[in-house]
């Protein structure tokens, strides 16, 4: 099996480069899809309070047979905890859905920057960090001027900052933002929803290098030096997505994927949405 490379966070944890995602993948079909996703190799697993389904997610891994510290496990604040005390409160519920000792990553999952306080708020997440409970902490959809207030109000720097990225959104000003503040970049919708797959740039690069336009996106990402976590519930994309590391993608490869970029969301704009 192909080990999957690891990047170092900003406080020395280890977080695999390719995890599985569980956005919408109902609570009923997700211990048996992470199950899956195990097995074909993934040892990262992101989800959220949101989502619904964290109790299928925490069976999944204590079902797998694998230790817990083998299988890094992220999870995200729900929109309706943006307080001190509720983004406490919330962590106990999602702890108690998990039934773990401990999470990998801890995240804000929007600023909402009409509701609450996200400083205050990431003061909560700060004290879940030093318990141990959560062993790195971070945001998810933050814009470089979320974060620098972030910065500014707050002692502990955000170990990632979930984004959603693609060829089609390369959010390159967050990342540099990131990359100048350790924060590691990952992305989120990887393949714009499947979008970018009929890409004729993207097509002409599969079939040059003998790989699918999903492979080729992916690979992209982890060339790129993001966090990266496909979603799919059939076996065959969930294989196909983890075999991503017997081939390369070249600088010009990388450039002409990069140069897709239009600024195009397939999601809400953080500056706007408030969940």
């Amino acid at each position: 099996m192909t080990a999957v490379p690891a990047i170092t966070l900003n406080n020395a944890v280890q977080i695999p480069q390719l995890g599985f995602g569980t956005f919408q993948i109902p609570p009923e079909d997700t211990r048996e899809t992470t199950l899956a996703a195990l097995e074909a190799g993934y040892r990262h697993i992101d989800t959220a309070e949101m989502y619904g389904n964290e109790k299928e997610v925490g069976q999944a891994v204590r079902d797998s047979g694998l230790d817990r510290a083998d299988v890094f496990v992220t999870s995200k604040l729900n929109n309706g905890a943006h307080a001190h005390d509720d983004a406490l409160q919330a962590f106990g519920r999602t702890m108690d859905e998990f039934g773990f000792d401990y999470l990998d990553l801890f995240l804000i999952h929007w600023p909402l920057p009409g509701k609450g306080d996200f400083v205050e708020t990431w003061k909560a997440l700060e004290e879940i960090y030093r318990s141990g409970r959560a062993k790195a902490i971070g945001v998810s959809n933050f814009q470089p001027h979320h974060l620098r207030r972030l910065l500014e109000g707050s002692e502990v720097v955000p170990a990632v900052n979930q984004i959603e990225a693609h060829p089609y959104l390369t959010q390159d000003d967050v990342r540099a933002f990131g990359a100048e503040h350790h924060i590691v970049t990952e992305a989120w919708s990887p393949i714009a929803q499947g979008k970018v797959l009929d890409d004729p740039a993207i097509k002409r690069i599969a079939d040059r290098v003998g790989k699918t336009p999903a492979q080729v996106t992916l690979r992209w990402h982890i060339q790129r030096g993001d966090v990266v976590f496909p979603k799919s519930v059939t076996q065959k994309r969930i294989e196909e997505n983890f075999d991503l590391f017997d081939f390369e993608l070249s600088e010009g490869d990388i450039g002409e994927i990069s140069a897709l970029d239009r600024n195009e969301r397939t999601g809400p704009d953080p500056d706007r949405f408030n969940g």
